[in-house]
């Protein structure tokens, strides 16, 4: 079953089971990051809310500069530099697992794992859909997002099983982690996969300027769930890491069968009509998070609530692969997307490193709910620019695919 598996895959590309084996790594060393990260800060440094929100500006600095840091690799081709922001990664869980309570230390290994993990964003995005043609980016966003779901299980799993076997003991999960990074690293250092010749270091362009609105938007709205969903759930209800791990492994489960569909309902139906209900969906969430405690009280019921607003929030990060294929039919040429990615990543994180500094600060001033409904109004407004997008044939939808035969046939 195995073999005939790897055939097929390496019908699709001769390097598609490698470059698959490097993502399911990566996944699983993002799970174990992000189920610990906010029990780590809680259980070692014993912060609040307001704390909790200015550690996310040195921590998404790395993303504002995601073009600034592409550009100076853009030298490389795409395979190595995303070998690179792998290695960065790991490098950064290994000075998180080593550090002990050094408040400096971490930020510092913080900003190393950032720098990795953001400028992984835009060139495993655009290494996918360079294998893929442009009637099936969608599809092939979703079956690599569902790899990277299957690694997030078995992340998800080590956590699990190091928080039963003699409590919480967060080095050895980083550990971990690191270890699955380097791997990974050294898998995409091989690969011969996308564009290879030298790309423009930065590419700002009037034509793109709706995308440039909508990750603007969604940066906003995406770090308010990424920094205060959880603490909800660690402050107000006092959830241990084990949880956060078995919920990854719901939403991971899910989004094996969630990210396959998705990408291929964006083929079929569109970027529009995703981005549109994505934002409704959002809406939703947020009222959830802000006001289930205040209408069901601090009970097992509002925890559960609270349970599915976390996951259908981290499954409803899938749609970026819509944001991704949109550009990918409005770019004039094909070296442009990486380059375009890359400054929709910059602009995603200009304001996702100042609202959580705000958000920590409205919710000791106001209280949590507060954070919430600026939430759900950045989700309306995403809504009404998201019903502004249109993808139009012409020289901007070309295939990617071919393009990387021709790089190769060259070399």
């Amino acid at each position: 079953m195995l073999r005939r598996l790897h055939q097929r895959l390496v019908r699709v590309h001769p390097q598609l089971p490698v470059y698959l084996a490097a993502i399911a790594l990566s996944g699983a060393a993002g799970g174990m990051w992000e189920t610990s990260f906010s029990n780590y800060l809680n259980d070692t440094f014993h912060i609040g809310a307001a704390a909790r929100g200015m550690i996310e500006f040195p921590r998404e600095l790395p993303g504002l500069l995601t073009a600034f840091s592409a550009g100076l690799l853009c030298f490389l081709p795409e395979a190595r530099m995303g070998a690179v922001a792998f290695a960065l990664a790991g490098l950064g869980m290994v000075g998180v697992a080593g550090i002990g309570r050094s408040w400096g230390a971490m930020l510092a290994s913080v900003i190393v794992w950032s720098v990795g993990t953001h400028l992984a964003m835009p060139v495993t995005s655009s290494l996918t859909m360079s294998l893929a043609s442009e009637r099936s980016r969608g599809r092939r966003l979703g079956q690599v997002g569902a790899v990277g779901r299957l690694g997030t299980i078995t992340g998800c799993a080590v956590v699990w099983f190091l928080g039963r076997a003699g409590g919480v003991r967060y080095s050895a999960i980083f550990l971990t982690g690191a270890c699955a990074f380097f791997l990974a690293a050294a898998l995409l250092s091989g690969l011969r996969v996308g564009l290879r010749h030298p790309r423009p270091r930065l590419i700002a362009s009037r034509h793109y300027w709706l995308y440039y609105v909508l990750e603007l938007l969604m940066g906003a709205r995406k770090q308010i769930f990424l920094t205060f969903g959880p603490w909800v759930l660690v402050k107000i209800f006092g959830q241990p890491p084990a949880t956060f791990a078995k919920l990854w492994i719901v939403t991971a489960v899910i989004g094996l069968f969630f990210a396959p569909t998705l990408g291929r309902l964006i083929d079929r139906f569109g970027e529009r009509a995703i981005l549109v209900a994505d934002a409704f969906v959002l809406f939703v969430v947020c009222i959830a998070y802000g006001f289930a405690e205040s209408l069901l009280g601090h009970g097992s019921g509002t925890l559960y609530v609270l349970y599915g607003a976390y996951i259908i929030d981290q499954l409803s990060f899938d749609t970026g692969m819509a944001r991704a294929t949109f550009i990918s039919k409005t770019v004039a040429t094909p070296d442009h997307l990486a380059p375009t990615l890359s400054l929709g990543v910059s602009i995603n994180h200009a304001v996702s490193m100042s609202v959580p500094t705000a958000g920590g600060l409205l919710w000791e001033r106001s209280g949590y709910p507060w954070v919430f409904l600026c939430a759900g109004l950045l989700s309306v407004v995403y809504m009404a620019f998201a019903a502004l997008v249109r993808t139009r044939p012409g020289a901007a939808r070309v295939s990617l695919c071919q393009a990387d035969q021709q790089v190769r046939a060259e070399h």
